[in-house]
Formats: structure tokens, C-alpha cells, sequence
């Protein structure tokens, strides 16, 4: 499992930080309101079973996964369905509520919603629920090889 230490080292080569707070971040609306911003931009990092096939999406935390575009963007079939809790630290090396979308294991693949482009700055888990990473669409993009996909649709109220 990648410790924050090593996600730190990894997002400092690409000059991004991480900041720590001393409240919790593992919902969408803790982790807003530790950064200061909506829970729209807070990017929330999902994992999904297509079928038996583990995938990562990438979104905001106002949208919500829907299993049909999920599925064609894939390529897979059978039941999408979230996984248990340790199932996410076993599949991503991170415990749910600090799943972030760097230094995940490289047979997972990585999908980021479209949805998080409308914001010039979204914030990420850092590998723990007491850390924020402030990044571009296009930088997650770059550091994790995700592929952009429109699997979302927004929610009535968030609910992360």
C-alpha cells in the first residue's frame, strides 16, 4: 500500500504538493470544507467491479457513476457494482475515504470523468482521509494514464 510519504515523494518530482489537515477528508463535504471549496471540486476516487474486472473512476463529487456508460466505455459486461472495503485496499492499496488516483496498481484501469473539466482545479485524496491534492484535469491525466470518459451524471444533491 503506498503510504502518503510516497505519494508526497511521487506528486513533489511533479512539483504538486499534498496538504494535510487535522480534520478528517473522507467524504466529498469533510474535504471541502477542510480546503475551502466546493464539493463539486473535491475528486473522488471510486472503484467498481464490471462484472468480476476491478475499474477506477475518476469524478466529482457531485456526479454519479452510471453503470451503462460505465460499462461501454470499458468495453466490459456483467453487474456493476461496488466493491467492499477490503476489497478497495486490496485492488487499490488504499483504505476507502483516502483512495487516490496515483501510484495505483498498473493493471487497474483508470477512467476520469469528464465532468471535472469544467473546474481549472479539482482536489484529490493523497492517500490518506486527512489529505488534499489540488491538480488540473489535464496533470491527473498525466500522472495516472487515465483515459477521459463520460460515465457520469450530476447528482440531484451530492451525496460522496
Amino acid at each position: 500500500m503506498p503510504s502518503l510519504e510516497e505519494v508526497k515523494t511521487y506528486l513533489a518530482t511533479h512539483d504538486i504538493a499534498v496538504s494535510e489537515y487535522p480534520q478528517p477528508t473522507p467524504t466529498c463535504e469533510s474535504a471541502a470544507a477542510a480546503v475551502g471549496c466546493s464539493p463539486a471540486e473535491i475528486a473522488k476516487t471510486l472503484l467498481f467491479l464490471v462484472g468480476d474486472q476491478p475499474v477506477a473512476v475518476v469524478t466529482c463529487g457531485d456526479m454519479k457513476v452510471k453503470s451503462s456508460p460505465l460499462k461501454k466505455v470499458t468495453g466490459l459486461t456483467g453487474k456493476v457494482k461496488l466493491p467492499q472495503a477490503e476489497d478497495v485496499q486490496r485492488l487499490t492499496g488504499y483504505a476507502p475515504g483516502g483512495v487516490c488516483p496515483f501510484l495505483l496498481p498498473a493493471q487497474l484501469p483508470v477512467y476520469l470523468d469528464c465532468s471535472m473539466q469544467r473546474f481549472s482545479c479539482v482536489y484529490t485524496a493523497g492517500g490518506n482521509d486527512y489529505s488534499a491534492v489540488p491538480v488540473t484535469y489535464d496533470q491527473l491525466q498525466d500522472l495516472t494514464g487515465g483515459a477521459p470518459a463520460d460515465v457520469c451524471e450530476q447528482m440531484k444533491e451530492p451525496s460522496c
